[in-house]
This record gives structure tokens, C-alpha cells and sequence, in this order.
């Protein structure tokens, strides 16, 4: 599945980029440059983090999923049995 941002998301991710690059490694990029960049992370890194975020989501609800039975099982045919406490 790609990643994708929206607009909004984009222009403020070049706006960071573009930030961080300035001052953290004093380099102005442009925004294309940045936008470049932005479009390489999304493409090549961006999917380990997001697998990885499926990985750990998996292994929650697998978890959740265990205690299922024990969390929501009601027994049936009990009218009686409550009707004559």
C-alpha cells in the first residue's frame, strides 16, 4: 500500500524538511528539493515504519482477540435458572 500525504500534509513536510535541513545541517533546500526528498522518504523508508506499525497493531488485537471468548461469552438457556432466584 503507498503512503500518501495530502496536501496540507505535503506542504507542511516541506516545510519541515525544509526547516530541519537549514538548521540542523545548515543547507537551504529549495522546494522542490525538498518535495524530492520528501517523495524519496515516502517511497523508500516510510513502508519499514509502516510495516512495522502493522506488525505491532497485528500482534495487539491478536492479543485482544485471545481473551475474547472469556470477555464477552454469555451462556445461553438460563431464563430459568434466573426466574427462580
Amino acid at each position: 500500500m503507498a503512503i500518501a500525504l495530502t496536501p496540507q500534509e505535503t506542504g507542511e513536510t516541506v516545510h519541515s524538511l525544509k526547516k530541519y535541513f537549514a538548521e540542523e545541517l545548515d543547507h537551504d533546500l529549495s522546494d522542490l528539493q525538498a518535495k524530492l526528498f520528501l517523495d524519496y522518504l515516502l517511497k523508500e523508508i516510510a513502508p519499514l515504519a509502516y510495516n512495522q506499525g502493522v506488525k505491532q497493531a497485528e500482534v495487539y488485537f491478536r492479543a485482544r482477540l485471545e481473551d475474547l471468548p472469556a470477555t464477552v461469552f454469555e451462556p445461553g438457556l438460563t431464563y430459568w435458572q434466573k426466574k427462580r432466584k
